[in-house]
């Protein structure tokens, strides 16, 4: 008589899926960097599992219908080259939950980092009134404002009428329309007069070049989120030549263009751009005070 198999723990398909991923060279860089994280995103939202008590069940067995749709879904992000969050729907940004898919660039941005210090020490975070996030795709950054910021008021802008629907969804999510304001506008263009203490952006910045090169994963993503003409720089020009008129005294923007970096500092040579650092890693972040900004204006 045959023996029954036992069912395959947590822990088990999370390491079997590493190993498929690993195998398949998959490209990580859509908010995991690694086979294993990777893995557990996928199979902890297909055994409908909270990714955050994971450590307490590696042991759980798995009963046979989830563990095939857990390996379903691996075998699905290698066919087809899905980022896992297109997958799963959802990701992590300044330690909040947001719902993503392809009609936004998935978050991913070191800019977490400094919206969770609440943008200390460039500002002062009880004089914060207004900001502008430019380009706000999911609208992470907007609600990742809004909540390190609670007595502000944030306009968030895109020109993508999609990515303004998934905007909408993830600020009712987290309560907080009454001080989002969601607008469609072409960088400043139905901004008006309006002038905010904070402009951040996570812009288009890839050039021609480089989106060419983008392994399979990135063309999953709106191209209008990343494509910025020959030198990436299309998008960061219109910023930096508009800003300084949107800003209020002692205000400052924060940009984020990547690898895009070093085009940047040629193309600006004489602006005194402070380019930050961050202790979770990733750069090509800088920040200009509305005073710096006047000789560009």
């Amino acid at each position: 008589m045959t023996k029954p198999r036992r069912p395959a723990s947590l822990g088990e398909l999370i390491a079997a899926g590493a190993r498929r991923l690993a195998r398949a060279r998959v490209h990580f860089g859509h908010g995991t960097d690694n086979a294993w994280d990777e893995s557990a995103a996928l199979v902890l939202h297909a055994v409908r599992r909270p990714g955050r008590s994971v450590a307490r069940g590696y042991s759980a067995p798995i009963g046979a219908r989830a563990a095939a749709a857990a390996r379903a879904l691996i075998e699905e992000r290698i066919r087809r080259r899905v980022p896992a969050v297109y997958l799963t729907g959802r990701t992590y940004f300044a330690g909040l939950e947001f719902r993503v898919d392809p009609r936004v660039l998935i978050p991913r941005s070191p800019l977490a980092e400094l919206i969770e210090r609440a943008f200390a020490p460039w500002v002062r975070a009880t004089r914060v009134r207004r900001l502008l996030d430019l380009g706000t795709g999911s609208a992470c950054i907007a609600v990742a404002c809004a909540k390190a910021f609670p007595a502000a008021r944030v306009d968030a802008v895109d020109l993508s009428d999609a990515a303004l629907e998934v905007a909408r969804a993830n600020v009712r999510r987290h309560r907080v329309g009454a001080r989002v304001r969601l607008l469609k506008s072409d960088h400043f263009s139905a901004l008006g007069k309006a002038r905010y203490d904070i402009i951040v952006s996570n812009p288009p910045y890839v050039g021609a070049r480089e989106l060419q090169a983008l392994p399979p994963e990135y063309r999953h993503e709106p191209r209008m989120a990343l494509a910025a003409g020959r030198a990436g720089l299309d998008s960061v020009r219109i910023i930096l030549r508009e800003a300084g008129r949107h800003l209020r005294p002692h205000g400052i923007l924060v940009v984020e263009v990547g690898n895009s970096e070093r085009a940047v500092r040629r193309a600006f040579p004489r602006l005194p751009f402070t380019w930050l650092e961050f202790e979770r890693g990733g750069g090509g972040v800088f920040l200009l005070t509305a005073e710096q900004l006047r000789t560009v204006a």
